[in-house]
């Protein structure tokens, strides 16, 4: 594919349409290299991941999911929601923390170091659909829990979890809905 295609092609490909084929280490670390050359404004470089694979997957499942019980009224609790965060890490051959370091020295906004990591993101997911990978980006509620799982740096935290999996080729992966760039668009001469 071509760098359109690719871009064109991009999709959320969810956990439950995985199926459990394993991930090769060295795809990771190519997706991680690509995520790796985002746009950092004074080479600040935010972008810091985690990744989580065979066991310390269940691990992460019973957090989220303990901590979607704690933090959750009786009311408001979905049996269906509980089953779906376990069912998710389960599913996925990888699952990747996206986090971010603020620049301890705040010579930036920090909305700058979430963009870029963001971008970091972009090139994750541009990578998994030219190599037929599924990806997902889920940031949940629960990221912000995440400093009771992970050892964070100071300044670091968690944006969302980036789920990796292998799904049948020949599954429809329905197409972009996207209005025309035309309704988004001023030209000033």
């Amino acid at each position: 594919m071509n760098i359109n295609e690719v871009i064109r092609k991009r999709r959320s490909v969810f956990p439950a349409q995985y199926n459990g084929k394993p991930i090769a280490k060295e795809f990771i670390k190519v997706l991680l290299e690509n995520a790796n050359y985002a746009p950092t404004h004074k080479l600040t470089e935010p972008w810091r991941f985690k990744v989580i694979q065979g066991e310390a997957k269940d691990k992460l499942g019973k957090f989220l999911s303990d901590t979607y019980t704690d933090i959750t009224s009786d009311e408001k609790f979905s049996p269906f929601k509980y089953k779906k965060i376990i069912d998710n890490c389960k599913s996925a051959s990888a699952i990747i923390a996206i986090c971010m370091q603020r620049d301890l020295k705040e010579r930036i906004p920090e909305w700058e170091e979430i963009a870029s990591t963001a971008m970091a993101v972009q090139n994750m997911w541009l990578t998994c659909t030219a190599n037929q990978i599924g990806c997902y980006w889920s940031s949940p509620n629960l990221i912000n829990y995440m400093d009771d799982f992970f050892e964070f740096d100071e300044g670091e935290r968690c944006l969302g979890f980036f789920y990796l999996g292998t799904y049948t080729l020949d599954e429809e992966i329905p197409d972009s809905k996207r209005s025309s760039i035309d309704e988004k668009v001023a030209w000033m001469q």
